[in-house]
C-alpha cells in the first residue's frame, strides 16, 4: 500500500494537514509525533514539517522551505546570488528578507536567517522561480545585491573604485555579469531602500 505522505512532495505542511491524511486516527497529533519519530517527516519548527525525500522521491528545496518557514519572505543576499551563479563561494546559511522581525531558525536541514526590511523596499525586484511542481519567491540578482550591501554594516561604497573593489574582491562577482544587470531595479531600490548612496555609486558603475 502506498504511503499517503508521498502526495506531499517537497512542500512544507502544517501538523493539521498531516493529521488529515489519517482521519481514522482519533488522536492525529499522536500520529504526527510517531511519523517524526520514525523519520517519515522532518520537523522544521513547531507545527511545520516536510516529508522525508526517501518517501516522496522528491529532492527538498531549501529555497521553498525558506519561503514557508517564516512568511512573508523571499530568498536574497548571498543565497540568491549563489543560486544564480554570480558568486563562487558556497553559502551554508539560507538568507531571506522578511516584513516580520529579524529571526533565525536552526533546523535539521540547516540554518535559515531572516532580516527585516520595510514594506516599500520589500516589493521591489522579486521573481518567482518555477520548478516542475512547485515555485518559490526569490530576489532578482539586482535586488539580492542591493539587500546584501544594505545589510552589511561595514560596507560603504562612496566611489566608483570602491564599487569595483567590492564586486571583484569582496564578493568575487565578475564585472561582466554585473554589467548585464537591470539598472531600473537599482533605481527603484534607491528610492525606498537603505544605503541609497552606496547603491547610487553602484548604479553609476553600471552605467559607466
Amino acid at each position: 500500500m502506498n504511503n499517503p505522505l508521498q502526495r506531499l512532495g517537497n512542500i512544507p505542511v502544517t501538523a493539521s494537514i498531516l493529521e488529515s491524511f489519517f482521519p481514522h486516527i482519533k488522536r492525529g497529533n499522536q500520529k504526527v509525533r510517531l511519523l517524526e519519530r520514525d523519520k517519515q517527516i522532518i520537523r522544521l519548527k513547531k507545527g511545520l514539517y516536510v516529508c522525508n525525500p526517501e518517501i516522496t522521491g522528491k529532492t527538498l528545496s531549501a529555497e521553498l522551505i525558506a519561503n514557508h518557514l517564516y512568511a512573508p519572505s523571499y530568498v536574497s543576499m548571498s543565497s540568491a546570488l549563489r543560486y544564480y551563479g554570480l558568486i563562487p563561494e558556497t553559502v551554508y546559511t539560507m538568507q531571506s528578507m522578511t516584513l516580520k522581525h529579524s529571526k533565525d531558525f536552526d533546523t535539521p536541514l540547516g540554518r535559515f536567517e531572516y532580516t527585516n526590511m520595510t514594506k516599500k523596499a520589500f516589493s521591489v525586484g522579486l521573481t518567482s522561480i518555477r520548478k516542475e511542481d512547485y515555485a518559490f519567491v526569490m530576489a532578482t540578482p539586482e535586488k539580492a545585491l542591493c539587500d546584501l550591501i544594505a545589510n552589511s554594516p561595514k560596507v560603504n561604497i562612496r566611489y566608483l573604485k570602491n564599487a569595483g573593489t567590492y564586486l571583484e574582491e569582496d564578493i568575487r562577482m565578475e564585472l561582466e555579469d554585473f554589467r548585464q544587470m537591470n539598472a531600473e531595479i537599482f533605481e527603484e531600490y534607491i528610492k525606498v531602500g537603505k544605503k541609497a548612496d552606496s547603491i547610487r555609486t553602484l548604479l553609476k558603475l553600471l552605467k559607466k
